[in-house]
């Protein structure tokens, strides 16, 4: 809160917004303080407007490296179930087309060098496997 002078605060400061009546009670100048009121008014949504805006266009890093690692696992889950799938001779077109689908978001960058260089040995992983079976 700030105070101007020993009178008062600075809303009090404001020449013409409110005045005392003869009979006791206040009047407010209809057309300074609307004017004003929409003049701030508008100026504060805009700029809320903008802000969130602005907020959603950042996109946080944790955020990023925490997307990359799912998406990790999750290739290195389905090499693995490929790997037992193989094993016991049971390999079909459903894991092959879950590795497809695993390998779609691992070449994104994640903004970490060594979460970046691991998922693309992963990705590495994932397209001979997949030159393996036979799917481009």
């Amino acid at each position: 809160m700030r105070i101007y002078g020993a009178g008062g605060t600075a809303a009090a400061a404001r020449p013409g917004a409110a005045r005392r009546t003869a009979s006791g009670g206040f009047s407010v100048d209809e057309q300074s303080s609307s004017n004003g009121a929409a003049q701030a008014g508008g100026l504060r949504s805009i700029s809320t407007v903008d802000a969130l805006l602005a907020l959603q266009g950042i996109e946080d890093t944790t955020e990023k490296k925490k997307r990359a690692v799912a998406k990790g696992r999750r290739a290195l889950d389905v090499l693995e179930g490929l790997k037992v799938a193989l094993l016991d001779g049971t390999l079909d077109q459903t894991t092959v087309a879950r590795l497809k689908v695993a390998a779609e978001g691992l070449t994104d960058e994640s903004g970490d060098a060594g979460l970046d260089t691991v998922l693309s040995e992963i990705n590495l992983r994932v397209v001979v496997e997949l030159a393996k079976a036979g799917v481009r």
